[in-house]
């Protein structure tokens, strides 16, 4: 089985995004913080970003995405990717370019290159792209941040953390710095009428706790904090989450998505009514509640574990949507 996730935070993301302010070498002090939409056409702009800032001459044209884990979320919202580094998976979570499965047909349809695969950078293939804006997390498999300056010295390069927000306020964040403010804010209205929609039509009884889970049998396992995004996806659609035991973090560095539980802890630390497993498929599922030291659990005694699919580790508009489809056509609260 699959599952969706949450959108409660979306009416506040599609807020900010009328709020956001441009900075503008032309434009009035009224005009860049009151972010109207005088300021907001206006170029070049100065984005504020997790690096620093960085100024854009025009709009962007042609974008080279570093982060895989960023390009769903830049399709999302019409901007114009023509490259992106790609996964070394092949099948399961990506296709045979290496673009994560849930967009990998739009990818396509819109001409969009392999720049290299993730931890072999190519910075000659990055300056034979000519793009005009790139795009670099801050953390995770992809990100290229200590190249940061060599980026920078072959075009307008920004860092986005996408480890710390929820992919419609990255949306948000990538619509001020490629034009597409308008587009950006739509979607995440649309996708937010559809999570408040699926949210309504489950009616999850109030105190009804969830743990998020990516399985990792007999090893560190991470566990959703409350504050990550599928955490708030499954609070938008009516769950409590339920925190994992910080004693049982393995985590070098503070995060806010998920705990790094040890195996250890995983028991004390996976406590909701369901369980929803991530980066899964069914054969997860028997292996989760198949494993004796879980035996015990709430979610494995009523038979309440589930899989959100493979590609759903890293959320964006496309898993997201798949989710929130998941639990409108097959999923029924116990």
């Amino acid at each position: 089985m699959r599952f969706p996730l949450p959108k409660k935070a979306l009416a506040v993301a599609a807020a900010a995004a009328v709020a956001l302010t441009v900075s503008s070498c032309s434009g009035s002090a009224e005009a860049e913080s009151t972010g109207s939409p005088a300021a907001s056409a206006e170029w070049p702009r100065t984005i504020t970003h997790e690096a620093g800032e960085t100024v854009i001459e025009a709009k962007p044209e042609s974008i080279a995405s570093t982060s895989l884990s960023v390009t769903g979320t830049l399709l999302a919202i019409d901007a114009p990717v023509t490259a992106t580094s790609v996964s070394k998976a092949r099948g399961g979570t990506a296709d045979e370019n290496g673009f994560f499965s849930q967009w990998a047909d739009v990818a396509v349809e819109r001409g969009v290159e392999p720049l290299y695969t993730i931890g072999e950078l190519d910075l000659e293939a990055v300056i034979a792209e000519a793009p005009d804006l790139i795009v670099v997390s801050t953390s995770g498999a992809d990100s290229v941040l200590d190249q940061y300056d060599a980026l920078s010295e072959i075009a307008p390069t920004i860092v986005v953390n996408y480890g710390d927000q929820t992919w419609q306020d990255l949306a948000v964040e990538l619509g001020e710095a490629t034009g597409l403010e308008d587009k950006a804010a739509s979607v995440v209205e649309e996708f937010d009428a559809s999570v408040a929609a699926a949210a309504e039509n489950l009616a999850i009884e109030e105190g009804t706790t969830a743990s998020i889970v990516s399985y990792n049998a007999g090893d560190v396992s991470p566990v959703g904090k409350g504050t990550g995004p599928h955490s708030q996806l499954l609070t938008a659609l009516g769950f409590t989450v339920a925190e994992p035991d910080e004693q049982y973090d393995t985590s070098t560095q503070k995060r806010e998505d998920f705990a790094f539980t040890s195996y250890e802890g995983l028991s004390a630390s996976v406590t909701g009514d369901y369980t929803f497993l991530i980066s899964s498929t069914e054969k997860t599922v028997e292996e989760f509640t198949a494993d004796p030291t879980l035996s015990n659990l709430p979610s494995v005694q009523s038979g309440q574990v589930y899989s959100m699919g493979p590609e759903s580790f890293r959320l964006d508009y496309f898993s997201a949507s798949d989710i929130v489809d998941w639990f409108n056509t097959s999923f029924t609260a116990k």
